[in-house]
């Protein structure tokens, strides 16, 4: 499986990255064509051989007209990537980032993710850098990305807002959770551009994991610091499949958002309709846990997980149907499986089986309780019975649970 690895000793910015994957092997020419599909006017990008330091990198430029850059909603920038001939997982990455990018912009300026105008990052060379990033992760066939902790630098830069604190304040936001440090070094060392590639891909910020590395490449910084090389270094490598489990990673990672709420006061009846309600608006999953309050009250914990781009949605229905004055919320990392729905007949009819699965393979599964519970009643026969009989249908029906990664006496799926 072919992994990435972000070294950010010097930090992180979009120019760096793609300067990066053109040293790793991306070709220009490749890179302009795919860019060419975005409706994107008088701008031309190049990449040129330089030094930090001694060390061979790529400094890639993206040089514009003069003229003044569109401030761009998030749904514009959606409609600009959408609207190519990208490949869907460039479209799918490329509006990830930026919506990333929305979130935080709308936390530092107290507004909506719809009303944020990217001003800096909806400009043209902003674009260029993150599409043509995930261009090149698609070209080289980046399955799992990593990254080091982030070098931040430290001081203030000058912005379109005015002179800011480093990290920038969307900077600070998108690398909320994230191991950063400023090093001993002045200066802004990692973009909002930078942070929001490297967040909404990474799985983990670690150091280097095991991997047999095919190529390393450097992307060049605009600065060039006497004794410090200023650049973003890419390690390109396969991670090995074990085929075992215990040194197999199982499931797919993504980004979740978590929103919590204490509530003491509220009327016990309303919590299953509000849960109800989170699930309508896009809810991935809503639980209540008991919890001891202040001025020892028992209370409730109400969390929701849901998609970021979700999330408003779920806090404004929390803050208009619950009796809180207030919700908390922050982003997590969550590794699933696949998942799928199957139908068995039993001699009771036929029940809907949910699989969990990985590279084809069921790891474990479970009759629908929904169905076994009409077809009992049904029947007049105890629910056991028919979730006994839905698992045996499955697994005689099903060969690759027999042959999956787990031996059979080794098995814990539920068939009762």
């Amino acid at each position: 499986m072919r992994a990435l690895y972000f070294d950010c000793f010097a930090g992180a910015s979009g120019d760096m990255i793609v300067g990066a994957l053109l040293n790793l092997g991306l070709e220009l020419e490749t890179l302009k064509r795919e860019l060419s599909s975005l409706a994107l006017k008088n701008y031309e990008i190049s990449a040129s051989p330089v030094k930090r330091s001694r060390i061979a990198a790529t400094k890639f430029e993206v040089r514009t007209s003069p003229a003044p850059q569109p401030a761009r909603h998030l749904s514009d920038i959606r409609a600009l990537i959408n609207n190519s001939s990208l490949s869907d997982r460039v479209k799918q990455t490329s509006v990830n980032a930026f919506e990333r990018l929305a979130e935080a912009e709308a936390r530092v300026h107290g507004t909506t993710i719809d009303k944020v105008h990217f001003h800096e990052v909806g400009a043209v060379d902003s674009i260029i850098d993150i599409v043509g990033a995930m261009i090149g992760f698609d070209v080289l066939g980046v399955e799992r990305f990593f990254s080091s902790p982030l070098r931040l630098g430290h001081g203030s830069i000058r912005t379109e807002h005015g002179l800011m604190p480093i990290p920038a304040p969307a900077t600070a936001e998108l690398l909320r959770g994230v191991p950063v440090y400023a090093g001993e070094l002045e200066g802004e060392f990692v973009t909002p551009t930078g942070a929001a590639i490297i967040v909404s891909l990474c799985e983990e910020f670690i150091p280097l994991p095991p991997v047999a590395i095919s190529h390393t490449g450097y992307g060049a910084g605009s600065r060039d610091p006497e004794g410090f090389p200023n650049a973003m270094r890419l390690i390109l490598g396969d991670m090995a499949e074990e085929e075992s489990l215990g040194a197999r990673s199982l499931g797919s990672f993504e980004r979740v958002t978590v929103i919590e709420t204490n509530i003491d006061d509220m009327n016990p009846q309303v919590y299953g309709y509000v849960i109800e309600r989170a699930f309508a608006l896009g809810a991935i999953d809503a639980f209540l846990t008991p919890v001891q309050m202040k001025k020892d009250r028992p209370g409730t914990l109400l969390t929701i997980l849901c998609g970021p781009e979700k999330r408003d949605t779920l806090i404004d229905m929390l803050l208009a149907e619950t009796s809180t004055l207030g919700v908390r919320y922050y982003e997590a990392n969550r590794r699933v499986l696949d998942r799928a729905i199957e139908e068995v007949e039993t001699r009771y009819g036929r029940v809907r089986i949910k699989v969990a699965q990985q590279h084809s393979r069921t790891l474990h599964f479970h009759p629908e309780y929904e169905d076994c519970l009409r077809l009992a009643r049904q029947a007049g026969v105890p629910l056991i019975e028919v979730q006994t009989a839905a698992a045996a249908a499955y697994r005689i029906n099903t060969p690759t649970v027999r042959e999956g990664i787990f031996e059979e006496s080794d098995r814990t799926d539920v068939e009762a």
